[in-house]
């Protein structure tokens, strides 16, 4: 990976790229290099493919090798961090399934997918510090900030393909953790409600249900367990929609614990005092076909000790031995 542009660098095409068009190949390699800029050496003819100028749209063979100029980055750039860094380190252990084309890892909470928007790296970033052997490694979807448990990073672009070919056939099964407000009617089970994306005056994303302009968007929810006050479900998404099981749960006025966004703060005062100082929303298992063996695999992803104090703390608390 580029981290600096002091002065010509090569890259060696690897069998992966094979096929890439050379300047989305150039947007991947150059994080933090405007789109303007790469376009700009393509168009002079400073980016040479086998020492020949060559066209944007010019699709990238397995060896060809790709001299890039000088760059100066954007200030903004988002770095590599150091492989030693606690939170970096930690992902080592993090790791919950893996073979040559993939990796599914339980995502700490508070660490985002991706750096970027005043974060100087995320998970993708810290992966790629830790394993500097692997060529290619991309997010295969996303997960909240906020949110812990499965995510899957692709090893292979032929991998990232297939899987989200599965996302879009909707032949990949998620189900998360959540706990919620109240007690949680057996009678929602499915919850329809068509969502639209709004961006505020601060840059903040706010998803609301809207019945008119909305995007179909389908969750299942069933009780995991019961307690006095507030319930644990398990939430199915059907459709991958940007804060859909937040929004589908407040909407049926069962916000979740420690959602800053669209939760109730004063209800979750009551359990700070028992642990609670995050979103209570955890993916827990997720169900896909691995193109690698060709064979559907569920991974499961153990609940944070936080969470899991937490709940022990209810339990306690409301008097009884839950199972």
């Amino acid at each position: 990976m580029h981290e600096e542009h002091k002065g010509v660098s090569y890259q060696t095409v690897h069998e992966d790229d094979a096929g890439v068009r050379v300047d989305n190949f150039l947007i991947r390699v150059l994080k933090g290099v405007p789109k303007s800029m790469i376009y700009r050496i393509l168009r002079k003819g400073e980016v040479r493919v086998n020492k020949k100028r060559i066209k944007p749209e010019y699709k990238l063979q397995s060896g060809d090798e790709v001299r890039i100029p000088p760059l100066r980055m954007t200030e903004n750039k988002v770095v590599l961090p150091s492989a030693n860094l606690d939170k970096v380190s930690a992902l080592r252990n993090a790791v919950l399934y893996e073979n040559d084309g993939l990796m599914v890892i339980n995502k700490p909470c508070f660490m985002p997918v991706h750096g970027g928007s005043g974060v100087s790296y995320g998970v993708i970033e810290a992966l790629r510090s830790l394993r500097p052997d692997l060529h290619f490694l991309e997010l295969a979807h996303r997960l909240d900030r906020e949110t812990s448990g499965c995510l899957i990073v692709a090893k292979k672009r032929s991998v990232l393909r297939q899987l989200h070919e599965q996302f879009r056939e909707k032949n990949m099964q998620k189900q998360y953790l959540a706990l919620v407000r109240g007690v949680f009617s057996k009678r929602i089970t499915t919850v329809r409600a068509p969502l639209t994306k709004n961006v505020l005056m601060s840059g903040e994303r706010v998803v609301r249900v809207d019945e008119v302009n909305g995007k179909p968007s389908v969750t299942d929810f069933r009780i995991r367990e019961n307690f006095r006050d507030v319930t644990l479900v398990e939430a199915y998404p059907h459709t991958g929609r940007t804060h859909q099981i937040r929004v589908h749960l407040a909407y049926k006025s069962h916000p979740i614990l420690g959602d800053d966004k669209y939760g109730d703060r004063e209800f979750d005062r009551g359990y700070e005092a028992m642990g609670l100082d995050r979103m209570f929303l955890h993916a827990e298992h997720i169900t896909f076909t691995d193109p690698v063996i060709n064979k559907e695999i569920t991974v499961y992803a153990p609940l944070p000790d936080d969470l899991e104090k937490l709940l022990k703390n209810i339990r306690e608390q409301d008097g009884e031995n839950y199972v």
